[in-house]
């Protein structure tokens, strides 16, 4: 099992709604790892239309609820990305987190500042309108293409890398980082995990989990690391139960996503 222990959990991009989102497999990571703050760094919907969200989408958003419930003593920060906007207000009344535009924190003596990084693309500044009919070519292209959607996913490298998305947002990102002092900048938007250093500013990108494998960040004592999800152990004591009880949860799922739990002996 690749459950993962750090201080900062962060992911981004993993856009709900679409069927390139791995949200069950991002589900399983947060559900299996230990954590003090857990930061969604972004683009967590691929688009505002509720209905395209599956069943597995629900779910995510409802383990995100309950790791906000205050006694859980998690701090859940969700930064805001260009598929997000407008999301701020529905967001806080629907899981209870607060939206940031960037959000900044201290750890080991280092100031960390989490922010998407659309705001160093320019052509998603810029021509919007194109941008999200862009969003909705490709959902609609997802749907014709093969189960396993290689063209889908052959198609959003190829845009990252005709806009030259790499480069431009870690360029921003790390002269962002140093007119504001920061010592660590985390950004998403890319699809692509990778880290840059420039005057002693560290530059990490948290990947996506739209791509293959999906990549994720973790800041802890031994320092930030990118992992590659390499899934979780079936065998897992979380995640052993009858085929009677499996569907039971279905069913309770279906019907009360958003149900506090009840006090847990295991965290799950």
């Amino acid at each position: 099992m690749q459950a993962v222990s750090a201080d900062t959990l962060i992911i981004s991009d993993v856009h709900l709604g679409s069927d390139l989102s791995r949200a069950r497999e991002a589900l399983r990571l947060i559900k299996h790892s230990s954590f003090q703050r857990l930061i969604l760094l972004g683009d967590i919907f691929a688009d505002l239309n509720f209905s395209r969200l599956k069943k597995d989408h629900w779910r995510f958003l409802s383990q995100i609820r309950k790791l906000s419930n205050p006694k859980r003593g998690i701090e859940v920060v969700w930064v805001e990305g260009n598929h997000d906007q407008g999301l701020a207000t529905l967001m806080s009344h629907l899981v209870g987190v607060r939206v940031y535009q960037e959000y900044t924190w201290t750890f080991a003596g280092l100031r960390h500042l989490a922010i998407h990084g659309h705001q160093f693309d320019q052509f998603a500044i810029n021509r919007v309108r194109l941008s999200r009919f862009g969003t909705l070519v490709h959902l609609q292209l997802q749907k014709l293409d093969s189960e396993k959607k290689r063209f889908s996913r052959l198609l959003d490298g190829l845009n990252t890398r005709w806009l030259r998305l790499s480069a431009k947002v870690s360029k921003g990102a790390l002269e962002h980082a140093r007119r504001r002092g920061i010592d660590r900048i985390f950004c998403g938007h890319t699809h692509i995990a990778m880290e840059a250093e420039r005057d002693g500013v560290r530059y990490y990108n948290s990947g996506s989990w739209v791509g293959v494998p999906p990549t994720f960040i973790t800041v802890g004592e031994e320092g930030v690391r990118i992992h590659q999800y390499a899934g979780i152990d079936d065998r897992d004591p979380c995640q052993e139960r009858s085929d009677v009880a499996a569907k039971a949860a279905d069913l309770a799922d279906e019907t009360d996503l958003f149900a506090e739990p009840e006090d847990e002996g295991v965290r799950c």
